[in-house]
């Protein structure tokens, strides 16, 4: 692996970083699925610079050795991805989203950039672990093989991780609220397929889920509840996050109407920004009262993702 592979790409990352308000807490060499060279970052806030900063308040960052941070096509969407990590992190935790059906979640492990696909098919791949975190050791997870159609990589801007990641997470959260992941203890890697069925080229924008006002309420309480609440002591989450705005086809701008809406019902309290806006809210001791409704929500949400089994079949009688 080239020496100066971390340096070159510390300074070019340091400095985008740092006009972010970000700054690299760690930095290491690694290696993708097939054995190319990467630079792995470790990045935080700048005011929290502590070496012993706990691994949850942090993010992780891999770049592969080809990257080039000199092309400006590629500069606007990286400076967008370090702006918006720097909300993330003011987060209780960076790493959880919840999803539709009720579902707190976190992302782990993910190997960048995508591989081609070792099995033939003309595609490329991505590891990694989605983990439930509801507050328990529950060691309920799905190892996930995320497979992107060259069709789809026509789309992408680069196959790295600040082009590609919000996508793949979305793309993740839909399949969980379709019941096509397995939430277990142990098992194999299970397929994610990210086509361009998630993408209008006329409009230039990914879809997911049409969402209206009263499932964007539900969504927001969902994450106030377990990302705030249970996960955060009731510290504020970002709920203006654009992730999960392309998750839920709409803008931030209407999250935070959304918020204020809940926050004029009690169940939030909005916190006041530099700029007078209110993107990060907090759970209220009202919301945290409806514990049983959001942990009933989870158990649905679990028994979607097992697998359901034709019980007249199972006992032989079918008119195969």
């Amino acid at each position: 692996m080239p020496a100066n592979l971390v340096t070159a790409l510390s300074t070019a990352l340091g400095i985008a970083a740092g006009n972010a308000g970000l700054t690299i807490l760690s930095s290491e060499q690694g290696v993708d699925f097939d054995g190319r060279p990467t630079a792995i970052f470790r990045i935080g806030l700048c005011n929290n610079t502590s070496g012993d900063t706990p691994a949850e308040g942090t993010l992780r960052l891999e770049l592969s050795d080809t990257f080039d941070f000199n092309r400006p096509e590629l500069l606007p969407e990286m400076t967008a991805h370090l702006r918006d990590e720097a909300k993330r992190l003011r987060n209780p935790r960076p790493d959880a989203y919840v999803t539709l059906a009720g579902m707190p979640i976190t992302f782990s492990e993910f190997r960048w950039p995508f591989h081609r696909s070792v099995s033939g098919a003309d595609t490329y791949i991505l590891h990694g672990v989605v983990h439930v975190a509801d507050g328990t050791d529950s060691q309920a997870h799905a190892k996930i093989a995320a497979s992107m159609t060259v069709t789809f990589a026509e789309i992408v801007a680069a196959p790295e991780q600040p082009y590609a990641e919000t996508f793949i997470y979305n793309a993740i959260r839909k399949t969980l609220d379709q019941g096509q992941l397995e939430l277990l203890k142990s098992g194999n890697r299970q397929p994610v397929p990210v086509t361009t069925r998630y993408y209008s080229r006329w409009q230039k924008k990914f879809f997911f889920t049409d969402t209206d006002e009263q499932s964007r309420q539900q969504f927001l309480l969902v994450k106030a509840f377990w990302l705030s609440g249970v996960l955060g002591n009731s510290r504020p989450v970002w709920i203006a996050d654009p992730r999960d705005a392309q998750y839920l086809n709409t803008i931030p701008e209407e999250l935070i109407r959304t918020a204020t809406a809940l926050a004029a019902a009690g169940m939030v309290t909005l916190s006041e920004e530099k700029d007078g806006g209110h993107e990060f809210a907090a759970a209220t001791p009202a919301l945290l009262a409806r514990e049983a409704e959001f942990r009933a929500r989870l158990q649905d949400a679990f028994a979607l993702t097992k697998p359901s089994f034709n019980e007249e079949m199972r006992a032989g009688h079918t008119n195969m």
